[in-house]
């Protein structure tokens, strides 16, 4: 593979991370006929998803190293992502036994930009460039290739790779390494702060005798509209299923990680601060796996017993 050699199938290509966002990636490379070598910590989930993809399910991260030039990373957090690289037997051990320079890493996972820093600092000293790229839009956005992509890194790295990242989604440029993990995790602390505002709104108005599927309509055609109320709220709120395949947990530490990024920046901070407040009690009331959309569960019990007002 040249330096400036655009990466487009069948280029082999390692993916790492097959939950409920990596799966329907993955699916899409393989698709438009990338030829994929994947890995998952729970073995189930490589076998299903071999069982929908023509892919190849290497023994060891190593190994995924050593025969993919290419490797993108959808894993929870930014710690497993350098365990899953950096490790012993992981994915850089193979990379560097066969040449390691020219390999390139994308990073899908929402983590540190500060950590992202860090660690594409030390794969660029074995000549290995790490793109960190995070995604918004949810399951259904990743399953039709509709998904906001924020890709941080080497301009000239990311038009290489824009071939597969395009399968996925909409390619949006925002500088220098670490800023598309920052770019995420800002991004989702509004996602965060709206589902939460549209909750409180709508659990308000149900108190005093307003019907909540009518709010959300009105809500969405007015100026109170918010992704909260357009997606969340109607979909998987109303309709009771909290099943939008984003879990509480890994929204909590996103709205942890725009606070780091705050606090580090000197920027104000005050409404982010009561987001991961209100995020954190609700994970700690509800469990990390919880889905995000059931933080509206959490500040239904925390209303006063004070029955609805009189219409």
């Amino acid at each position: 593979m040249a330096s400036d050699e655009r990466i487009v199938p069948p280029q082999r290509i390692g993916f790492i991370g097959l939950g409920n966002m990596g799966t329907p990636m993955a699916r899409r490379l393989a698709a438009a006929g990338y030829r994929l070598a994947v890995a998952d910590a729970a073995a189930a989930a490589v076998e299903r998803f071999r069982a929908h993809a023509a892919c190849e399910a290497p023994a060891t991260l190593k190994e995924i190293g050593a025969t993919c030039r290419v490797i993108i990373t959808m894993l929870p957090d930014g710690h497993i992502v350098r365990k899953v690289l950096m490790g012993e037997a992981g994915v850089v051990a193979g990379l560097t036994a066969s040449g390691g320079p020219g390999a390139i890493v994308i990073d899908m996972t929402s983590a540190s930009p500060v950590g992202t820093r860090v660690l594409g600092g030390e794969l660029a000293s074995l000549g290995i460039t790490l793109l960190d790229a995070p995604v918004s839009g949810g399951v259904s956005r990743a399953v039709d290739g509709k998904l906001s992509i924020m890709a941080g890194g080497d301009a000239a790295v990311v038009a290489r790779c824009r071939p597969v990242l395009e399968n996925m989604g909409q390619v949006f440029l925002t500088g220098a390494p670490g800023s598309g993990h920052a770019m995420k995790a800002l991004n989702n602390f509004l996602s965060a702060i709206n589902l939460a505002a549209a909750g409180e709104a709508v659990l308000a108005g149900e108190r005093f005798g307003l019907d909540p599927a009518k709010m959300i309509e009105i809500f969405n055609a007015s100026t109170g509209r918010n992704t909260g109320t357009d997606n969340k709220y109607p979909k998987f709120v109303l309709s009771g299923t909290y099943d939008s395949g984003f879990a509480l947990g890994l929204m909590a530490k996103d709205l942890r990680l725009a606070l780091e990024l705050a606090r580090d920046t000197g920027a104000s901070a005050d409404l982010l601060q009561t987001c991961v407040n209100l995020w954190f009690q609700a994970e700690a009331q509800l469990g990390g796996r919880a889905d995000n959309t059931e933080v509206v569960r959490y500040l239904q019990s925390r209303a006063s017993p004070r029955g609805k007002a009189d219409g």
